[in-house]
């Protein structure tokens, strides 16, 4: 990897999910599973700064991390990820792929990639949860515009308070090339909770 701190970033792809199998004693995930066909994600902080007044001035403050939330817009989610994330069924005679309304989506970890002047940002989200994705479609004129699908996503900290992780200008070669192998969690000292 090249050395030295991106400027810019640009062009998210290498989207991938990874269904959250337990979140105690210790967080597990199954293998990150690829989406092809990322477009873009916005992810909004959510927390909040409260202060508190005394004495005439913010005699203390402080902030919350109730992690992000936000669109994930793809050009379309596969059949396995409505089947892993969101519990749709299979029919097994006639496979056709059936949404229950009774059905909670399963909790999971987003990685993806974000490209930059000098290295590749790679990301995870740890505790995510997703909105099915919406249906959209229109005649095709005279030209064919594809239409995307788009899922609002919100990631939340773990118990141990882990949001996410992402890797730096100076992250090691080994954890850059086994990003997308298994969800990368810290093993240093004094990391997370």
């Amino acid at each position: 990897m090249a050395t030295g701190e991106n400027k810019v970033q640009f062009n998210l792809k290498n989207v991938h999910y990874a269904v959250l199998t337990a979140l105690s004693p210790t967080p597990t995930w199954d293998t990150p599973v690829p989406v092809p066909g990322a477009v873009s994600l916005s992810l909004e902080q959510q927390g909040e700064i409260t202060k508190f007044y005394a004495d005439g001035i913010v005699y203390y403050q402080s902030s919350s991390n109730n992690g992000y939330e936000g669109d994930l817009e793809m050009a379309r989610f596969p059949e396995k990820m409505h089947q892993d994330i969101w519990g749709d069924t299979l029919s097994a005679t006639d496979n056709v792929l059936v949404e229950n309304a009774n059905t909670q989506p399963n909790p999971f970890a987003l990685l993806f990639q974000i490209d930059g002047d000098v290295n590749n940002a790679l990301y995870c989200l740890y505790n995510c949860t997703a909105t099915r994705p919406n249906i959209e479609g229109e005649t095709t004129n005279e030209s064919k515009e594809p239409k995307t699908q788009t899922c609002t996503i919100s990631a939340v900290p773990l118990p141990d308070g882990n949001v996410r992780a992402n890797t730096t200008s100076t992250t090691t070669e080994g954890v850059i090339s086994a990003w997308f192998d298994s969800v990368y969690m810290p093993a240093a000292a004094g990391v997370g909770g």
